[in-house]
C-alpha cells in the first residue's frame, strides 16, 4: 500500500523561543473561524499580519480566498494573482521569518524567483522586513522598551526591533494603505535588562498599535497574563476590559495545549475585535479538551475571572460584605516591606531575616531593616512571592500556600523581598488562625481567580474577604456553612484545589 502521509511543514518547525512562538496550521484556522466567512468572498477585503513568522496566517488567509473568489474570478491563476498582489500583506519579524513567510504562501522565498506562484517585481513582494535599530533613551528602546545593554550589539546580530511597533506612524509602513483585518500571533516579550532574565511585555504594544490602523477586525493570540495585570500591563489590562468591541474571547489555562512543547505560564488566549459593533463578550474557557461559554461584560471586577464557573461564587462572597467589605489586600504587604533585597549578603549578627526557603532565617543589618508599616515588632504570616515557581499550566489544581513555604514569623524578625506579609498582630495564636484560613480550599480558590503567572502580590487577594475574626481555626465546614456555599459549587472547588500539602 503506497504511504500516503504528507504532514505540513509548519506543524513541524519549531519555536525559537518562548518569546516568537510559531503558530500551528490548526490554530491559525481557529483564529480565522471568528471572523465573518464573508469576507473570503470579497475581493476587495486586504488582510495584514504585522508580525508574521512562518507565514501560516498569510498562507491560511490565501487558501479561504482561493475558495471564495471561484466564481467571481474563474481563472485561476488570475485569481492567485489577485489574491497575492492585492489582498495578503505582511511584516516580517526577522530576516530569517521574512523568507520563511515567503516560501509559505509565494513558495518561493524570492517573490520575483521563476518558482514563485506569482510573480512580483521584487524580491519582497508584500511580505516586507528592513533591518531596523532600536531608539535609545536612558538605556532603553523608547518604542519598546529594550535593553540597550543586551541589544546594542553589530550588524551581524539580529536586533528585534520589530517594524510595527518601531515607529509612531504604522499606516505608514504601506503608504497609508487600509486594512479591513489585523491578524496574527506576535512576540510576546523583549529583555528589559532587569535581574533574573527580566523581560517586559511586548504583545500589548502589538495590540495598541494595530488599533490605530482602524481595522474593521482585530484578531490576536497572546498570552493571558494581561487579565490580572503585570509588569507594564495594568493600563492595557484596563483598556482591554472596558472595550465592549471585543466580542469574543478564546481562553486556553495551558499553554501546551495549543502550542505543545511550549512553556508559557498563565496560558493564552485569541480574541476578536469589531470596530462596528459593540456589545457583550462571548468567553470560551477551554481546558483538557472541555469548553465552557459564558457571554458576559469583561469589566465587572479589576481582574478578568477566566473561569466563568467561580464568577456565580465571588458574586455571592462578595454580596456578603463581610468586615464591611474588606479583602485580605488590606492586610496584605508590598513588594519589599523591610527594604530588604533577595539578593542581600547576610550577615554574622543583627536583625534576624528569612531569605529564600533555602538559606532560611539569618541575619542583616539593623540600618538598613525599613520599619515604615510597623510590621518588625509583631507577630506576621511571611508569604512566599513565587508560592508555584516552576508551575505553569494552571489547568491543574494548585497549592499555593501550606506548611512547608509559609513562615510564623515572631516579633523582633524581618524578611527579604522574596517574602512579603499577610497580617501582622499583638498574639501567635491570632497569625495561626489568619494561616488556617489560608489553607483552606475555598480562600484558595478565591484567591486562585486571580492569579495568571507564578508570582502573588496584594492585589491577588482582592476576592478575600478579611472577616476581621482570627481567633478562631478556620476550615472548609465552617466557611461553607457560613458564606451559604452550596455542594455543587463546593464539588467545583474541590476539584480546582488539591488537599494542603504537610
Amino acid at each position: 500500500m503506497a504511504n500516503n502521509y504528507n504532514p505540513d511543514v509548519l506543524n513541524c518547525i519549531a519555536n525559537l523561543s518562548n518569546d516568537e512562538v510559531f503558530t500551528p496550521p490548526a490554530l491559525a484556522n481557529q483564529v480565522l473561524d471568528m471572523l465573518p466567512q464573508e469576507l473570503f468572498k470579497d475581493p476587495n477585503i486586504k488582510f495584514l499580519d504585522p508580525f508574521t513568522k512562518s507565514g501560516v496566517f498569510l498562507r491560511e488567509i490565501v487558501k479561504r480566498l482561493d475558495r471564495g473568489l471561484q466564481e467571481q474570478i474563474p481563472d485561476r491563476q488570475q485569481r492567485i494573482d489577485h489574491i497575492l498582489h492585492n489582498q495578503v500583506y505582511g511584516i516580517a519579524c526577522t530576516e530569517l521569518t521574512s523568507l520563511l513567510a515567503r516560501r509559505s504562501v509565494y513558495c518561493s522565498k524570492h517573490a520575483d524567483g521563476k518558482f514563485a506562484v506569482s510573480r512580483f517585481p521584487n524580491e519582497s513582494g508584500n511580505i516586507i522586513y528592513s533591518p531596523l535599530k532600536h531608539t535609545w533613551e536612558d538605556g532603553k528602546c523608547k518604542f519598546c522598551g529594550a535593553s540597550q545593554s543586551v541589544y546594542d550589539r553589530g550588524e551581524e546580530a539580529e536586533q528585534y526591533a520589530y517594524k510595527f511597533i518601531h515607529t509612531d506612524t504604522p499606516s505608514s509602513i504601506f503608504n497609508n494603505m487600509t486594512f479591513d483585518v489585523v491578524i496574527g500571533n506576535p512576540p510576546y516579550q523583549i529583555s528589559d535588562g532587569g535581574q533574573a532574565a527580566s523581560a517586559k511585555p511586548l504583545y500589548n504594544l502589538f495590540v495598541e498599535q494595530a488599533k490605530k490602523l482602524n481595522p474593521r477586525y482585530l484578531s490576536m493570540i497572546i498570552p493571558a497574563r494581561w487579565y490580572a495585570g503585570g509588569k507594564g500591563l495594568d493600563q492595557f489590562r484596563e483598556t482591554m476590559l472596558k472595550d465592549k468591541h471585543i466580542r469574543k474571547i478564546v481562553d486556553y489555562e495551558n499553554f501546551d495545549e495549543v502550542f505543545p512543547g511550549v512553556d508559557v505560564a498563565g496560558g493564552v488566549c485569541y480574541f476578536l475585535w469589531d470596530r462596528d459593533n459593540e456589545g457583550i463578550c462571548e468567553f470560551v474557557s477551554q481546558s483538557n479538551g472541555k469548553s465552557f461559554v459564558t457571554n458576559r461584560y469583561l469589566n465587572e471586577y479589576p481582574v478578568l475571572i477566566r473561569q466563568s464557573r467561580a464568577i456565580p461564587i465571588i458574586r455571592k462572597v462578595l454580596a456578603l460584605n463581610i468586615n464591611n467589605g474588606r479583602t485580605l489586600q488590606d492586610l496584605a504587604s508590598t513588594r519589599k516591606p523591610f527594604g530588604i533585597a533577595t539578593n542581600y549578603e547576610p550577615v554574622q549578627s543583627g536583625i534576624p531575616c528569612w531569605f529564600i526557603q533555602k538559606i532560611g532565617r539569618k541575619y542583616v543589618k539593623a540600618d538598613d531593616v525599613s520599619d515604615t508599616y510597623g510590621y518588625l515588632n509583631k507577630w506576621k504570616l511571611l508569604l512566599p512571592i513565587a508560592p508555584i515557581a516552576g508551575q505553569t499550566d494552571f489547568s491543574k489544581p494548585i497549592g499555593f500556600y501550606y506548611d512547608g513555604n509559609t513562615r510564623v514569623s515572631a516579633p523582633g524578625e524581618c524578611c527579604t523581598e522574596s517574602w512579603f506579609i499577610l497580617g501582622s498582630f499583638e498574639s501567635k495564636e491570632e497569625v495561626e488562625s489568619l494561616k488556617s484560613y489560608l489553607f483552606t480550599k475555598i480562600v484558595r480558590f478565591l484567591l486562585l481567580q486571580s492569579v495568571v503567572s507564578q508570582h502573588v502580590t496584594k492585589q491577588n487577594f482582592l476576592f478575600v474577604p478579611d472577616t476581621g475574626d482570627y481567633h478562631i481555626t478556620y476550615s472548609d465546614e465552617y466557611l461553607k456553612n457560613a458564606w451559604g456555599i452550596s455542594n455543587e459549587e463546593w464539588e467545583y472547588i474541590d476539584s480546582r484545589i488539591r488537599d494542603i500539602e504537610r
